[in-house]
């Protein structure tokens, strides 16, 4: 009977006892998750808030004279909007509309004025800025006042802190649906302002056509020269830059002009102390000077082989 090989046996062996040792060390390895990629941007939380925990149903307050009083103002609201389409844009009668030069979008003439506008500032997130919106003297501008301070509140997660903001609320139609304005005619913001010398951001948010840009916001610098004279600012709108959540972006476009949402003053200078700016009035011209489309460079996505 011939002898096994003694170099075989070795290696049966070998390979068996490397099967009992892994059979032993398999239940005691875990196995590695990977994360997965977020495809869609999450909703923004700034930091310090605590996550809301609550279904979206829950927000809704089911009240039946309220609903009643909703129905009626909706439908006098569709009723406006059907009759100013038969006159012209904007309830405006053509030839008016196209040679129309001026126009004033926000002026504050009274209490009701303010409705139409928030403000806020970092206390949001633990800040320690303070700022109150209010009509000026003879109730015919409006004063937006506060204290800047630039201490970051003690949460461990924010390191910078320091901004006050003043910003219009969404204009919305008939059935809440968002209503736009059409600045396409015009090429030139226009101003009538008097501040304390500080410098401040100008904000113009448009519709998006996608959902991760709807934190873009058009800015531009408002500086104020101080003092008890009102300062006309005219800014032309090719000056704008895009902006996404405080960052400026390297893909630059224009802005939509027909497209328009809200507009709105930031103040972040890191400069503490007390501040006022008065505003008269917010407006629109086109300045048949001003030639210019966009003050940026535009990279081309698909250049030219």
């Amino acid at each position: 009977m011939p002898m096994p090989n003694v170099t075989c046996l070795t290696s049966v062996r070998l390979l068996s006892s490397i099967f009992r040792h892994h059979q032993l060390l398999l239940p005691s390895v875990a196995s590695v998750k990977v994360p997965k990629r977020t495809v869609f941007q999450g909703e923004y939380r700034r930091p310090g808030r605590p996550k809301e925990d609550k279904f979206p149903w829950q927000k809704i307050n089911f009240n039946f004279s309220k609903g009643l009083q909703g129905i009626k103002k909706h439908f006098t609201l569709l009723k406006k909007e059907f009759f100013e389409r038969w006159v012209g844009p904007q309830g405006k009668p053509l030839l008016e509309h196209i040679l129309e030069q001026n126009r004033v979008i926000w002026e504050f003439r009274g209490p009701e004025s303010l409705e139409g506008w928030t403000v806020s500032s970092d206390r949001e997130i633990g800040g320690q800025s303070e700022v109150y919106l209010k009509l000026g003297r003879n109730n015919n501008t409006c004063l937006l006042y506060g204290t800047m301070s630039s201490t970051p509140p003690r949460d461990g997660e924010t390191r910078y802190s320091g901004y006050c903001t003043m910003r219009s609320k969404q204009s919305l139609a008939s059935f809440d649906r968002k209503k736009h304005f059409d600045w396409s005619s015009f090429n030139t913001l226009h101003l009538r302002v008097r501040g304390d010398g500080r410098p401040w951001m100008v904000n113009i948010a448009a519709e998006s056509y996608f959902s991760h840009q709807k934190d873009d916001i058009y800015s531009y610098f408002l500086y104020t020269r101080g003092g008890p004279y009102w300062q006309d600012v005219k800014i032309p709108f090719s000056k704008f830059f895009l902006t996404h959540r405080g960052r400026i972006q390297d893909s630059q476009h224009a802005l939509w002009l027909d497209k328009i949402n809200t507009i709105g003053f930031t103040l972040g200078d890191k400069a503490d102390g007390p501040f006022q700016l008065e505003i008269d009035y917010i407006g629109v011209c086109k300045d048949y000077a001003h030639t210019e489309e966009f003050a940026y460079e535009l990279y081309k996505r698909n250049p030219e082989v």
